[in-house]
This record gives structure tokens, C-alpha cells and sequence, in this order.
């Protein structure tokens, strides 16, 4: 016994010492083997990048990052870069979004007198809208806005106080704060009520979210579901696809849509960043209908629930008389087109007088840009709003390196001051306008699930062109001389930022 054990010894010790003396060898071995296969799958991942036609600076940006970095490159294309891999994954509910806006809301009838009233430029955008986004224009549809957290948050909890049948709520970021417990509290009480609550919450914005916080709503019988959750966050391709919408729907007949997700930031309360400035909307009429349907296919694509039934999407529809169009448009890698980015480049090459944007993170596409400097160049009154501090400091970098370009052909660009500013605005002529989720960013318009709200000549459309003078009363004009004048230190981190805006 003693022997052999003695020998097992000596042999380890052996393959112990062995592997030490060639150990420089092995390591030698494995690194060549390693950086073969990282130069390899470089190669070969770049050759599929420029087979897929993408926009010429994403392939160029993508192939610097794999000639220089391979390693790096090759996981920041697992992760961020597959197009093939967001058609596979998103096909199936593409499919079936699809055939049920056509089925809900193609057959909707339209107020042809009213639609006849819009020049032809307003009707081709909607006739857009509608195509792409497979939502029919409204004219049996109230809105208001609300411009601030205490005023929307008021509104939100008034609303759900007041439901009676069901409440849906789907939301990027939800935070256990203040806000937070007040609606969870609320959706507690609703559902012991009787009300069915039903909460979609993305799986990354809300990674932050307490275990307790979900297991306390499902106790007490509210249906709470991650979007896409992430568990091996730098080895699934599902971190890149998220879901930026923030919807309520109450009783299908009563809804919100905007910028402002739960959180205690949205009220001001984060000393970081001071007053948050921010814009929601809220929704009665057939385009809460419309905010219903988006929710239940989100939902159907995380549980596979079928809600598609009268209950939910026949509700008592209420004839308010408006004279305003409303349109409620999705967008997402789920859809065929980049719907919002082409209905934004066509509100852009549609205006005959003025284009008004306010956008926290500004990193617009080659369409976009050129399209903004056209309009400008034309004549045009076209104005850039967005923070003068940042949240996030690649976004807030890369958006300033288009600030030259823009000035320079006449844009006007100013930055709030105030506190931060999150809404996501455009206004064209002060009688259209789109509010909504969407950011003017490639991540908006290539990677995000976002919805929109499309406003034409409603009081709505007034307000916002209202609070938008406002804004520009709490803001600093940019001027091209003085921005000039910045140091180069913040011009080289203008230019990586932006270097690496394409790869989203």
C-alpha cells in the first residue's frame, strides 16, 4: 500500500516538474494557437461584414477594430454586431406582429374628410407610417402632454387608481426607490382588488431591480415578466437588443407613452443631475388601442400568452370629435425597415419651414445629418436642443462631434442648462410632430424596441412647440467660433466617441 502510494507521489511530482520546465513552451504553444484562430475568425468575420452591404462606415469602423484589436474585436462582434443573428432571432415575432396589426387595425376606419385636410407632404408621411409601421392615423383620439416627473407620475397613479378591469405597463428601467414602492404599492393594491396587472420590465435596463421587489408584486398576483433576460451578460448576442419602450395601458381605453421611466432621477430627486426635464404623453381613444396591441405582442413574445381578444382590444370607444391626427408607430429589429429612422428622415425632408429636435443622446446617420444640413442650407429654421452635462459620456461626446458640421451649415444647436434634459421631440413646421421613446441615435433606430407618438395639428402639437421656446429660454445657444476654440484633448475624445458610434 505504502509503495504504491509512494509511486502515484513520484508520478505526480514528475507531471508537476515536466510541466514547469516546458511550461514556457506550452504557454508559447497556446498563444500562437490562440492568436491563429482570433486572426482567422477576424478575417472571416470580416468578410461577412463586407458581404452584408452595411453603411460604408460601419464596415470600415468594423474592420479597423478587427485588423487592430482581433481579440477584442472578435467578442465585440458576438455581442454587438450580427445582423444575421437579430433577423434569426426576431423573425418568428415579426411574423406574427404583423398579421395582427393587420388583423386589429388595417379594417380601422378613417376619417377621409379630415385626412383629405393635410397637405400632400403630412399625408404621404402617414401613409408611411402606416405602411411601415402597420398603424393607421386617429382622428378619434385625445392626448395631453406632460412635461415633467411630478406631473406625469401624478397622472400615472391618478389613472391606475382609477382602473377597473386591467392595467399593462411594459417599462426600460423600473428602480426599487421612492417612486418605485408607490408603484408597487399601487399595483398591489389593484390586483388584490381584482384588476389584472400585467408588467413587462427589459431584463437589462432593470438588472438593478431587487428580487423582492417582483417576488412582492407576484404574491400578491400581479404577472411580471423580463424582456430578452440576460444571465452570461459578455456571452449572449441578446444584450444588444433591448426593450427602450415605456407604455400603460389601463382598461385599453386610457394610456401613456414618452420618455419618462420609474425612477426617483425622473423626479429630481438624484443630485447628480438636478431637475430632469423630460416629456410623456398621455393617451384616450383608439390610439390607446393601438399602445394595447404593441404591449400584447411584447408580451405574447415573453410568455406565449395570446390575448388578442375583445376583452382587451375592444374597448368602448368614445367619439371626442378632434380635429388633430394621432399615430402610434413601433419600431424595433423585429421589423423589416428602420421604421422610425425613415419616418423621422421623412418628417425632416417633408418640412417647408421649420425642424425643432430635442434629443438627450445625438448621434445621428448619414441620412439624418445630411438631411438636417440640406434643410438648413435650404433656409430652413432648424434647431438642435440637448444637455449641456452628460449621463452617459460616450453618447454626450460623440453627439458634440457633429456640432461643426452643423453649425457650419446653418443649424442651430443649444444646450439645457437647467438640470439634464431626456426628451425625445422633433417638431416640423409647428404643426407635426413626434414624441415618444426614441432617441435620434443609430441605437433607436437599428437596435432598440421604441414607440412613437405622431402628432398633426392636434393641441398637443401646440403645446409642445410651447415648451420647446421654454427650453430654449433655459438653454445656451453653441456658437461655431467658441466651439471652435475647445481644447484638443476634448476634440480627440469627440472623435474616438464617434469613431465607435457605428458599430452600434
Amino acid at each position: 500500500m505504502f509503495k504504491k502510494t509512494l509511486q502515484v507521489s513520484l508520478f505526480i511530482v514528475l507531471l508537476v516538474s515536466i510541466f514547469i520546465i516546458t511550461k514556457p513552451y506550452w504557454e508559447s504553444w497556446i498563444f500562437g494557437l490562440l492568436s491563429v484562430f482570433f486572426s482567422f475568425s477576424a478575417l472571416f468575420i470580416g468578410i461577412v461584414i463586407f458581404l452584408e452591404n452595411r453603411h460604408p462606415s460601419q464596415t470600415l469602423t468594423w474592420i479597423v477594430v478587427l485588423a487592430a484589436f482581433p481579440f477584442v474585436g472578435f467578442f465585440f462582434y458576438l455581442l454587438f454586431g450580427q445582423n444575421y443573428r437579430k433577423k434569426k432571432m426576431f423573425t418568428q415575432k415579426a411574423l406574427t406582429d404583423e398579421e395582427t396589426f393587420s388583423r386589429f387595425e388595417q379594417n380601422r376606419a378613417i376619417n377621409n374628410a379630415q385626412f383629405e385636410m393635410m397637405g400632400d407632404h403630412q399625408r404621404l408621411l402617414f401613409q408611411l407610417a402606416q405602411k411601415l409601421g402597420k398603424s393607421p392615423i386617429s382622428f378619434n383620439s385625445h392626448t395631453r402632454v406632460l412635461t415633467n416627473g411630478k406631473e406625469t407620475y401624478t397622472c400615472i397613479l391618478e389613472s391606475l387608481r382609477n382602473a377597473k378591469e386591467h392595467i399593462h405597463l411594459e417599462y426600460y428601467i423600473v428602480r426599487d426607490d421612492l417612486i418605485g414602492r408607490q408603484l408597487q404599492t399601487l399595483l398591489i393594491e389593484k390586483a388584490r382588488e381584482g384588476v389584472e396587472v400585467r408588467f413587462l420590465y427589459d431584463g437589462v435596463g432593470s438588472w438593478k431591480l431587487s428580487q423582492e421587489y417582483i417576488d412582492d408584486l407576484k404574491t400578491a398576483g400581479v404577472h411580471v415578466e423580463p424582456f430578452l433576460p440576460v444571465k452570461l451578460p459578455f456571452f449572449n448576442n441578446k444584450i444588444n437588443y433591448r426593450n427602450h419602450r415605456k407604455i400603460i395601458v389601463i382598461d385599453g381605453q386610457t394610456a401613456f407613452v414618452g420618455g419618462l421611466n420609474i425612477g426617483d432621477e425622473y423626479l429630481g430627486l438624484n443630485p447628480s443631475y438636478g431637475f430632469w426635464r423630460d416629456t410623456h404623453l398621455w393617451v384616450s381613444g383608439e390610439a390607446a388601442r393601438s399602445l394595447q396591441l404593441i404591449f400584447l405582442q411584447d408580451w405574447f413574445s415573453m410568455t406565449g400568452e395570446t390575448l388578442l381578444s375583445p376583452k382587451y382590444l375592444s374597448p368602448k370607444i368614445l367619439d371626442h370629435k378632434t380635429s388633430g391626427g394621432v399615430q402610434m408607430i413601433s419600431g424595433g429589429p423585429d421589423h423589416q425597415w428602420d421604421v422610425i429612422k425613415k419616418l423621422f428622415f421623412s418628417m425632416i425632408i417633408s418640412a417647408k419651414r421649420s425642424i425643432w429636435i430635442t434629443s438627450p443622446y445625438f448621434i445621428p446617420d448619414e441620412d439624418i445629418l445630411h438631411a438636417l444640413r440640406v434643410a438648413a442650407l435650404s433656409g430652413l429654421d432648424v434647431r438642435v436642443l440637448v444637455p449641456a452635462k452628460p449621463d452617459k459620456r460616450l453618447p454626450f461626446y460623440a453627439s458634440r462631434s457633429y456640432f461643426p458640421g452643423l453649425l457650419e451649415a446653418g443649424v442651430k444647436i443649444y444646450e439645457y442648462r437647467k438640470g439634464f434634459l431626456h426628451s425625445k421631440i422633433m417638431i416640423v413646421d409647428n404643426e407635426l410632430a413626434s414624441i415618444g421613446t426614441a432617441n435620434m441615435d443609430m441605437r433607436s433606430f437599428h437596435l432598440n424596441f421604441e414607440v412613437n407618438a405622431f402628432l398633426y395639428r392636434t393641441k398637443s402639437t401646440l403645446r409642445l412647440v410651447d415648451d420647446y421656446m421654454q427650453d430654449l429660454e433655459d438653454s445656451t445657444e453653441v456658437l461655431l467660433e467658441t466651439f471652435q476654440k475647445r481644447s484638443i484633448y476634448y476634440k480627440l475624445i469627440e472623435s474616438t466617441s464617434r469613431l465607435l458610434s457605428p458599430l452600434l
